[in-house]
């Protein structure tokens, strides 16, 4: 992996689960981390938590489906830290579960907003910046459900899908510009998510017993593999954490 020592990482969804494991990993290796979610009380005690740990932290309470709060927390790492090294787009949800028939098309919408058209908009804010400061790595986080039909989760899968695309499409577009843009497919991992997918009942993801999911940290390790030269093979795609050779590369069980 490559130093990450006075990087400025923006990390969204960060207040908890994958999110917060992955700005505690940063931030423990020597980046400046920009946290970027709605919950700002969640946030304020992840930030304590970082700089009592040493940390440089800084928190931005904000909706990544609304394109001018990703714009405030883009110009507050550049305005705090001097530019933009990374963004990991982590900001998703799975709720409301639902087959097509029963969905609500207001949630179903939001979904959409949040999953797929938050990346976009961070993609959209974070490829000027990393583009004034000479380059950076772009994490997109991404799922087998991008690839898989699964019963319930229309709006997950669609969402994830198009973010495949938005990771092969960026990357064609700027990694000649030395801007990486790579899908970050973890498997399932232990968070809220999975205690809402398995109280739903619904498809056979909902009956995985809680002792195979992956811990968050072992995700946020993987984005700092990412960042680092082991990345470069994977722009435009997604690498597969749960996989044994995705696992090797990163150096995990």
């Amino acid at each position: 992996m490559g130093s990450m020592k006075d990087k400025t990482i923006l990390v969204t969804g960060a207040s908890r689960g994958i999110g917060a494991a992955i700005v505690r990993w940063f931030a423990a290796e020597g980046a400046n981390v920009v946290m970027l979610a709605r919950s700002g009380d969640a946030l304020a005690d992840l930030s304590r938590e970082v700089a009592q740990a040493g940390g440089k932290v800084l928190a931005v309470e904000g909706d990544v489906a609304v394109h001018a709060d990703f714009e405030q927390a883009v110009a507050q790492a550049e305005s705090t830290f001097g530019g933009l090294d990374i963004l990991v787009n982590n900001a998703g949800v799975i709720d409301p579960i639902a087959r097509l028939a029963d969905s609500d098309p207001a949630d179903w919408g939001q979904a959409i907003d949040i999953n797929l058209k938050g990346v976009y908009h961070g993609l959209r804010t974070a490829i000027p910046a990393m583009q004034r400061s000479g380059g950076g790595t772009i994490i997109n986080i991404s799922s087998g459900a991008a690839t898989s039909a699964l019963e319930g989760w229309s709006h997950y899968c669609a969402s994830k899908a198009g973010v495949l695309s938005l990771t092969a499409c960026a990357a064609k577009e700027y990694g000649p510009q030395g801007i990486r843009v790579v899908g970050l497919s973890p498997g399932t991992v232990a968070t809220d998510m999975q205690v809402a997918i398995r109280a739903s009942g619904v498809n056979p993801v909902s009956q995985l017993d809680p002792s195979v999911h992956l811990a968050p940290e072992w995700v946020a390790k993987a984005a700092g593999f990412l960042c680092g030269p082991g990345g470069a093979d994977y722009a435009g795609t997604d690498f597969v954490l749960k996989s044994d050779a995705g696992r090797k590369a990163v150096g995990l069980p």
